[in-house]
């Protein structure tokens, strides 16, 4: 007898959900036909109104019983006391029937266990579009409807949503998916969105994430990274203002970024890795389409940048001689965080013939040396991505990450002499009340060291800094948190 009206709460007594297209479900369609006559059991049939023959059929043929009582197998036995589930048996188990029905002898003759199929409310097929359906309400961002004839592509390029590059059309089943990646709901204020202070919502953020090409599973880092840069400390008003050529750099760390596929090694500052690009790509799209980022308008940067459209990686903990990163600003190592740091585009340090990790802190010290201008210290923060060959002829010599780090600042230490304003010919450089002075390069906690790169090749990679500190930026951890879904 099919419904046009399937509800989604249940009554008392027991309910059970079928498909004629499940080979458990026909093996037990005799018995449900009994139980019914004998126990008054309520049977949903999600395909075939008719199944089983010979009995009374509910049909769910929108599939809203099985969406909202989270059906994913059939048959699904659930018992309903006062209102409230008390007990499920997924598939066929004859010890469990027989329990739930006080009948020992059900199914004499049947196989002991038989697993069922997938219910159809989880076909791969229907499950965008049942979660639009029966979770579209939650979403309250304009629609924005394309003509029949206009390419979706070319209309997100028109109306000026895109970093430069084609974007996934956000379309109302793919956000929900993507919001299947986090506890938050839909509506939640994460952060608020430079330099507009625009509240920034998951729904929102879910939006730029499925324009970037995230999969759901990245959101919670993608939330994470936008929780950092729109803090007061890290200044993405500032970064985006500024005419230097800089960004934010997302260094994330932990078990999950290994879970979700992230490259912490063979060209991890490169392309070719959809987590990593992705997820940079997504904090760009939100600062620029929410918080109104946009270049040419406060995105002043003289020249710009590549990783201003992406500039995300993870650190390489399982190969590093040294605690990662986030551990080194108070993250327990088990524990997911992203590191978002101010920084310009990378550039290569190499040194093939250090076998000492004297002669190896020499010569990074000495690239160091040239991050914005040689003349010019205290200023500008770097972040130094040590490639394996050369974290090993570290690791070899027992030294730690505050050792290298020490030993770096050792070796910036600059005569007043040498970097005053018009010594070595240069106009370029500090003030001439300095030159008795010695001077470091970096402020004590100006150096940000990362484990990452490919196993071959003994190069290291420095990525320089904007403004440090209250004028400029601090970089900021945040813990990823509200993994999976509501």
């Amino acid at each position: 007898m099919p419904s046009a009206d399937v509800k989604s709460t249940l009554s008392d007594g027991v309910h059970v959900i079928v498909k004629r297209d499940c080979a458990t479900c026909v093996m037990v369609a005799p018995l449900l036909t009994q139980l019914q006559s004998s126990h008054g059991i309520m049977i949903y049939s999600q395909d075939d109104p008719s199944f089983p023959d010979g009995a009374k059929v509910i049909h769910d043929a929108d599939l809203a019983f099985s969406w909202h009582n989270n059906i994913e197998t059939v048959p699904t036995v659930i018992k309903v006391v006062d209102g409230a589930e008390t007990e499920r048996i997924v598939g066929w188990l004859q010890n469990e029937w027989a329990h739930m029905f006080d009948l020992p002898n059900i199914g004499d003759g049947l196989p002991a266990y038989r697993p069922g199929c997938g219910s159809l409310s989880v076909d791969p097929d229907k499950v965008d579009a049942l979660r639009a359906k029966f979770e579209g309400s939650l979403l309250v961002s304009r629609r924005v409807e394309i003509a029949s004839l206009e390419d979706e592509m070319e209309a997100l390029f028109a109306r000026g949503w895109t970093d430069g590059l084609p974007v996934v059309p956000p379309t109302q089943e793919r956000v929900i998916r993507m919001l299947s990646g986090t506890s938050l709901a839909p509506s939640d204020i994460v952060a608020i969105a430079p330099p507009d202070l625009v509240e920034l919502t998951v729904e929102k953020i879910a939006i730029n994430a499925v324009m970037a090409g995230c999969l759901p599973e990245y959101l919670p880092w993608v939330i994470a990274a936008l929780k950092a840069v729109c803090t007061d400390e890290f200044n993405m008003h500032g970064v985006l203002a500024t005419t230097m050529p800089v960004g934010p750099v997302i260094v994330c760390s932990g078990p999950g970024s290994r879970a979700i596929g992230m490259n912490s090694g063979v060209n991890v500052l490169g392309q070719g890795n959809r987590t990593n690009m992705t997820i940079g790509r997504a904090v760009q799209l939100t600062i620029r389409n929410v918080g109104g980022g946009r270049p040419g308008e406060i995105d002043r940067a003289a020249h710009g940048m590549p990783g201003k459209l992406s500039f995300c990686f993870a650190e390489d903990e399982i190969g590093s001689p040294w605690t990662s990163l986030a551990v080194a600003r108070g993250v327990a190592s088990d524990t997911d965080a992203v590191t978002v740091f101010a920084g310009e585009g990378p550039r290569c340090v190499t040194d093939q013939l250090a076998r000492t990790p004297e002669q190896l802190a020499t010569s990074l010290a000495a690239t160091l040396l040239t991050v914005e201008h040689p003349k010019l210290p205290l200023a500008y923060d770097a972040m130094l991505v040590v490639g394996p060959e050369h974290a090993r002829v570290f690791g070899d010599a027992g030294w730690s990450r505050g050792r290298v780090i020490e030993e770096l600042h050792a070796r910036l230490q600059l005569k007043g002499t040498d970097i005053v304003r018009g010594s070595h010919g240069m106009a370029e450089g500090v003030l001439q009340k300095y030159e008795q002075l010695t001077v470091s390069k970096f402020r004590p906690n100006g150096i940000l060291l990362v484990h990452a790169g490919g196993g071959a090749g003994l190069f290291s990679e420095i990525i320089g800094g904007w403004a440090s500190g209250a004028v400029g930026s601090e970089p900021v951890t945040q813990l990823v948190t509200n993994v999976g879904s509501r």
